[in-house]
């Protein structure tokens, strides 16, 4: 993958995480390790809401639209594009109920999604007399192409193209703006998965132009679990949000008139907001972690992390083991022969290697904890795996 312009190698930031000497963790597409800073946001945010007389009326507002604001800055968004939503299924519900489809038409998605990027198709199918289109990648074929045909194929027929930017089980590569315009040509909505992204490869909302994008924030992001991002494009702003809480109306800063009942929403993506989008306890620990995202800037983490992954690819390779190309930067999935990797995985986290089993791969993902001496330990306890009787 390219290395973005003008991009510089980050320093190793294991110090800035809790991670054992001997820990090798390649696990952050499942979960990321949480700074140091958010374990002392947490333990601040938790002392604070055990009294909460110290709790005042613009807490309730102000961290929220800070993670809402630091958020749309990693991806090129206008803070008011953004909703605070708590996992990808609510972001792809909310995408579901403002979309349609002809019946008869379809809905692309790949195989082997996720399945949180299935279920929800598979429900909007069965309501608007659409069906599934999934395309799988033919060998020597990249999933870019495999879109691309389809989509040429079916280009009077497709309603919703739902994709991720890397494929979640190997972090095979999609190239996302030649999928977004071919979309658009076809009069197609796009919806992108982007927790296997955001955070660790640039998006710009302003080129690519997706009509929803979610992300969780416990990947990439480093955030803490139920805190998660939805993108709305400014044409789907006026639509339906899944619930009617009282924080996304007009007004609701007032805590006095709340039973002066509003009609009106909150401006923007607002009014898909999650009830208990305030998460006191939560927030702050996600503050931390993007203030140090912006801090990094995602160009930088991704030409980082791309040194750290070609490294271990070119030695996988060097085993006669596949990886995906082209992929994302910043994690890969290196394909063992059929019918080992449970056991591999296994051997390896008895070495104090994780790493994640996923489709056909074990998939590796670092961070800017990861050093050197991690990545010996994990091709050691690869090979001692694979040469196991």
């Amino acid at each position: 993958m390219t290395s973005p312009v003008g991009s510089e190698l980050l320093p190793n930031a294991r110090e800035l995480f809790d991670i054992p000497d001997g820990i090798a963790y390649f696990n952050t597409a499942s979960l990321a390790p949480t700074l140091r800073t958010g374990l002392v946001a947490g333990e601040g945010a938790l002392l604070k809401r055990a009294q909460p007389w110290r709790i005042q009326g613009a807490d309730w507002f102000g961290a929220a639209e800070e993670r809402r604001a630091l958020f749309a800055e990693l991806i090129g968004a206008a803070a008011d594009d953004v909703a605070l939503v708590p996992a990808t299924s609510y972001g792809f519900a909310v995408a579901a109920a403002n979309l349609t489809a002809p019946p008869g038409s379809r809905i692309l998605v790949l195989a082997g999604e996720y399945p949180s990027g299935i279920y929800t198709w598979w429900r909007f199918a069965e309501r608007t007399g659409a069906s599934m289109l999934t395309v799988g990648r033919e060998p020597g074929r990249t999933w870019t192409e495999a879109v691309l045909d389809a989509l040429a194929a079916h280009d009077d027929g497709v309603a919703v193209v739902s994709v991720p930017r890397v494929h979640w089980t190997d972090g095979a590569l999609l190239d996302l703006d030649r999928i977004a315009e071919a979309s658009r040509a076809a009069g197609a909505a796009l919806v992108v998965d982007a927790s296997q992204s955001a955070g660790a490869i640039p998006i710009d909302m302003r080129t690519l132009r997706p009509d929803f994008l979610v992300s969780v924030g416990y990947k990439w992001l480093l955030g803490p679990f139920g805190l998660g991002y939805l993108y709305v494009a400014p044409e789907h702003q006026e639509g339906r949000p899944l619930e009617e809480n009282w924080i996304l109306r007009k007004d609701s800063q007032d805590f006095a008139r709340l039973v002066d009942y509003r009609t009106e929403y909150q401006p923007g993506a607002r009014r898909f907001d999650v009830g208990a989008r305030t998460a006191f306890e939560l927030t702050p620990m996600a503050l931390a972690a993007l203030e140090q995202l912006s801090a990094w800037t995602v160009p930088r983490i991704a030409v980082t992390l791309a040194a750290t992954t070609a490294r271990i690819a070119s030695a996988a390779r060097e085993r006669g083991l596949p990886v995906p190309a082209p992929r994302g930067p910043h994690m890969l999935g290196i394909t063992v022969p059929e019918g080992l990797q449970r056991r591999v995985v296994a051997a390896l986290e008895e070495a104090n290697v994780f790493v994640g089993a996923r489709g056909s791969a074990i998939r590796v993902s670092p961070h800017l904890h990861t050093t050197g001496a991690d990545i010996d330990q994990l091709l050691t306890a690869l090979d001692a795996a694979l040469n196991r009787p």
